[in-house]
């Protein structure tokens, strides 16, 4: 009788994983030797039967956006609890202070037509504090540099907005990022949860998932303690390069809060994905509704209410046999991303606002391996 040998014996198994984890190692070294004076690129890269880190892996980093994904998930925690309306007028839910003027349009306030559900999602139609144009001359970045000194407040974020912006289209027209939106949504969650956005985050996010080396920056330390000094200070967090400007060390990195001011690590992050997926944090209605690609961002992106879909084909037609994954995206070139059936999971920190094409470069070039071993 002939023997029937199973193909993915141990020493395949172990080829095809160096294979994988040299591919790897390669990317990551081509792409730092583009990067000059900034460290190398922080990566975290999981799949079954292999695990890749490159650059200082312990560091904690500036999510930038990829807290969006966590503030929404305490928006839909709420709900689930019955906490929170996700389709109540906001004026229902704050203060009358918090939204004036923010979506008056010609002579009609259209914020009692604005719910959690399209802040989340991005269609209010609040202007973009961060990246939309304004009347003071200056992009709001290039002020984080000129004005490194200064500590934004949540009610400041909104007041930049209703000073110097305004809505870009009707509430539920359109959809248009907007981190003023996300200012507004953490809002919603503190008055509803009855607790701040920092403590909440520990007790419903960070505790249960074991991020214990995550905080929100100038608000509160790994472990849930009150901060007392700069994130750089604290926790020692990476470079963090905002329009040539590092403000890792600066009260101007302030301006994020609730739209992404989760300080975290690679690890870390890969936690909270796992959980998210698992059910861990959100039960299947909830996890559904977050991550249901209803517009698109730009090309190869579309938006959920929270997270992003990657489509890479429209990046580039050959990237087609890629699976689409699920996660956000930080204007700093931070990633976190999953491709959920095939167990596969990447986080990047590429520390500057100018990395972001590079660090794409590098997220495909880590998933084509790891997919390849995932499918072996």
């Amino acid at each position: 009788m002939k023997t029937v040998v199973n193909a993915d014996t141990p020493k395949r198994r172990d080829r095809r994983t160096a294979r994988a984890l040299g591919a790897m190692e390669k990317a990551a070294a081509r792409s730092d030797r583009r990067r000059r004076e900034l460290p190398p690129v922080q990566a975290l890269v999981r799949a079954p039967g292999v695990e890749f880190a490159h650059g200082d892996r312990a560091r904690p980093f500036h999510t930038a956006s990829v807290g969006k994904m966590m503030t929404s998930t305490l928006a839909f925690q709420l709900a689930e609890r019955g906490r929170l309306d996700l389709d109540a007028p906001v004026t229902d839910l704050l203060p009358k202070s918090a939204t004036a003027g923010l979506f008056r349009r010609a002579a009609a306030d259209a914020a009692h037509e604005v719910t959690p559900r399209m802040l989340a999602a991005h269609t209010s139609g609040v202007a973009d504090y961060f990246e939309d144009a304004n009347d003071t001359g200056t992009p709001f970045p290039r002020l984080l540099a000129h004005e490194r000194g200064r500590r934004w407040s949540p009610d400041d974020l909104i007041d930049f907005t209703r000073a110097h912006q305004a809505p870009v289209d009707a509430p539920g027209t359109s959809f248009h990022y907007s981190d003023t939106g996300y200012v507004l949504l953490a809002r919603v969650v503190e008055e509803h949860g009855d607790a701040s956005l920092a403590e909440q985050l520990h007790a419903r996010v960070f505790g249960p998932t074991g991020m214990n080396s995550s905080a929100l920056a100038f608000h509160t330390v790994p472990g849930g303690a009150g901060a007392t000094g700069t994130p750089r200070a604290e926790m020692d967090i990476a470079p963090l390069v905002v329009d040539g400007t590092d403000l890792a060390d600066a009260p101007a990195l302030s301006c994020d809060w609730g739209g992404g001011g989760v300080v975290s690590t690679l690890d870390d992050l890969a936690r909270f994905a796992q959980a998210w997926h698992r059910g861990d944090l959100l039960g299947p209605e909830g996890r559904d509704a977050m991550q249901r690609p209803r517009h698109r961002f730009r090309s190869g992106i579309h938006y959920g209410t929270g997270l992003m879909e990657l489509r890479y084909g429209e990046f580039f037609p050959l990237l087609r046999g890629l699976p689409r994954t699920i996660g956000h995206l930080g204007v700093t070139g931070a990633h976190l991303f999953s491709a959920p059936e095939l167990d596969v999971t990447i986080v990047l920190n590429a520390h500057s606002t100018a990395e972001m094409t590079r660090s794409f470069q590098l997220h495909i070039r880590l998933l084509q391996a790891a997919v390849s071993a995932a499918r072996s």
